[in-house]
């Protein structure tokens, strides 16, 4: 059974009313038919039965042991580093989202927890980055900004003959694309606000795990923090898994079409798309991936911030906002935006620079979507090129 099929007849008739929307399950406690006997719930924190089938769901999707839902994509993040303990290193690769970077080098650093930035395509990097005190591999792929692929099947090799723990942050491929844990990671995880969610009106996240064991650790993290998703907000995950597919692939299709068009632009110096056959990930890419994502970054040949900032602002269909993976496309200014939480000093290690651009490209007609990328190519942008 394929994916979208399972993902749609996953979700479970409700017994007692023969309804096919799942309930919502507008609670924060169980009845007990006596003290501490009572029908697999006894408060929403700790469980729900509408949470327990997104998380039954994202577990499936995953081809996971265990799924748990969190209140936003950080909180499932900082659940995962909370399997830490003082003195333990982490491995991140050196171009990821800047939440993830502050959480690990201002809250995390506070309970002595160290981070090596290094790039993950480079085993050789990897190799040289692990101590005594390396207990994790943080990986996103492809990255945020600039969509470096990294190979996930090369990594797990490495943090299984080291006895280190692989979680692959997948929320730009999404599951329906890239299963990690498949692929040898241990733990994925989901802002599951961007594609999962696919309607920009719920904050949230997942986590799934390989193993019961590492699942237990997470479940108990997740009531004993209490960062859970509501009710409510898990049945519109539930909603948007059931019809991921068809729009992931609609993303990946315009996305195509935009990077094409940004790659043939006189005013563009470089489009970063894995789906582009001279993206230096492309080959691996295609082998780990169904399709190429959702997302389209590139720099400005006039790199300066006051060239992105008239480009951002003039494009129409291109809503300027944090985020992505929702229905209508999306432009953000990652140094000033998404990733103004690393340091300035820093951004060329994570290869943000002012004329660098993210477009989370939507569900809309592909060619109104480059008329629109055309009108805002400002005359002064091209006439400095010339």
């Amino acid at each position: 059974m394929s994916l979208t099929t399972e993902l749609i007849h996953g979700i479970p008739v409700d017994q007692s009313t023969g309804a096919i929307s799942v309930p919502i399950y507008q609670t924060t406690t169980f009845v007990h038919s006596a003290p501490g006997e009572h029908q697999g719930f006894d408060y929403t924190r700790s469980g729900n039965p509408t949470r327990k089938v997104l998380e039954d769901l994202i577990t499936r999707a995953e081809k996971g042991a265990t799924g748990a839902a969190f209140a936003s994509g950080m909180a499932a993040i900082d659940a995962v580093l909370r399997l830490l303990k003082a003195g333990d290193h982490v491995i991140a690769g050196n171009d990821l989202y800047g939440g993830t970077y502050r959480l690990l080098t201002t809250i995390f650093k506070k309970f002595g927890v160290t981070v090596s930035f290094v790039n993950l395509q480079d085993v050789d990097a990897i190799m040289s980055a692990i101590n005594k005190q390396t207990r994790l591999i943080w990986v996103e792929t492809p990255t945020n900004p600039s969509l470096k692929i990294v190979d996930i099947r090369a990594v797990a090799a490495i943090t299984k003959a080291n006895n280190l723990l692989l979680c692959v942050d997948n929320t730009f491929a999404s599951p329906v694309s890239q299963q990690p844990l498949a692929l040898g990671a241990d733990i994925a995880v989901h802002s599951a606000t961007k594609y999962i969610g696919g309607h920009s009106d719920v904050i949230s996240g997942l986590v799934v795990t390989a193993t019961e064991e590492l699942g237990d650790e997470i479940l108990f993290i997740q009531n004993a923090t209490g960062g859970i998703l509501s009710p409510i907000e898990s049945w519109l995950l539930i909603r948007g898994l059931e019809t991921l597919e068809l729009r992931y692939k609609k993303h990946c299709e315009n996305a195509l079409a935009v990077a094409q068009y940004l790659a043939n632009h006189e005013a563009v110096e470089k489009v970063f798309y894995p789906g582009l056959e001279n993206h230096p990930g492309h080959e691996v890419a295609r082998r780990q991936q169904k399709y190429f994502g959702g997302v389209v970054s590139f720099r400005l040949k006039d790199d300066r911030l006051e060239a992105a900032v008239e480009f951002s602002k003039a494009t129409k269909l291109f809503k300027l906002a944090e985020s992505l993976g929702g229905v209508k496309s999306l432009v953000a200014h990652p140094a000033t935006m998404t990733h103004a939480s690393i340091p300035r000093e820093r951004h060329a290690d994570f290869g943000i620079t002012d004329g660098l651009l993210r477009l989370s490209v939507g569900l809309e007609d592909s060619a109104d979507l480059i008329d629109d990328l055309a009108q805002a190519f400002h005359p002064s942008l091209i006439a400095d090129e010339r």
